[in-house]
């Protein structure tokens, strides 16, 4: 990925006012990470990272577990991360930190690096994760969501039954990912329109560099196979785990 596409997925993210109303996945996929997270080993007053805070989801619902410790809160976005920090509240126990969570340094060691919902939108899903490694301290925990291959796979039907190509990003299988579990969530939607509405307000909207705009006619077609079909749409949400010895 070209850092002028880079600067389009964070200014996508930037631009997604209405993330919390639309983010409904993201919402559901924090909670049951930060439950998964709540039954890990922590010390009492764990160094946190979290990559991709987005508005704060995951944070705030880790929080509502009951861990605490020393955050360090990042994202790429300087726009979601000042929403995260109003959600939040401030804290001497939290640190803010515009960062990019593939190729920034975040220093460490850390006894938790988590991220809900952030590394499908990064160059290397499995070395971005494998990469977190490295700022573990011994005995921590790296554990993520991310989105798999599966998602968005009746959008992407819907443009192959047309010959098109569906301008979405390819996302890893579970296979080529240290996965722990993989779960499906289907959200249903009123029109085509509404899901790419929904896509823009969350910030998920930016096409690969290499895709061209589908001309009008062919994507009122791919809308109306994709309505025809139900309107819903999948996403497969794998959970990612090592531990360092």
């Amino acid at each position: 990925m070209n850092a002028g596409h880079r600067r389009q997925i964070e200014q996508a993210f930037s631009a997604a006012a209405e993330y919390d109303r639309h983010a409904r996945v993201q919402r559901v996929a924090a909670r049951r990470l930060a439950a998964r997270i709540a039954d890990l080993p922590l010390p009492a007053f764990p160094r946190v990272l979290e990559i991709g805070c987005g508005t704060g989801f995951l944070t705030e619902a880790l929080m509502e577990h009951g861990i605490g410790g020393d955050w360090l809160i990042t994202d790429i976005s300087p726009d979601m991360l000042d929403r995260c920090q109003a959600r939040l509240g401030k804290s001497t126990d939290r640190r803010f930190m515009v960062l990019d969570g593939e190729y920034g340094d975040p220093g460490g060691p850390f006894d938790l690096v988590c991220s809900s919902l952030a590394m499908q939108w990064f160059d290397n899903q499995a070395a971005a994760f494998a990469r977190t490694r490295d700022w573990l301290a011994p005995g921590g925990h790296s554990i993520a969501t991310t989105l798999g291959a599966g998602s968005f796979a009746e959008w992407r039907a819907a443009h192959a039954a047309e010959q098109v190509e569906a301008g979405m990003l390819d996302f890893l299988p579970a296979e080529r990912l240290p996965a722990v579990a993989v779960e499906r969530h289907v959200e249903r939607h009123d029109s085509a329109l509404d899901f790419l509405r929904a896509l823009k307000a969350i910030g998920a909207h930016t096409a690969p560099s290499r895709h061209r705009p589908l001309p009008p006619p062919a994507l009122r077609r791919v809308m109306r196979r994709f309505e025809a079909a139900g309107a819903a749409v999948s996403y497969e949400i794998i959970t990612c785990h090592y531990q360092r010895a």
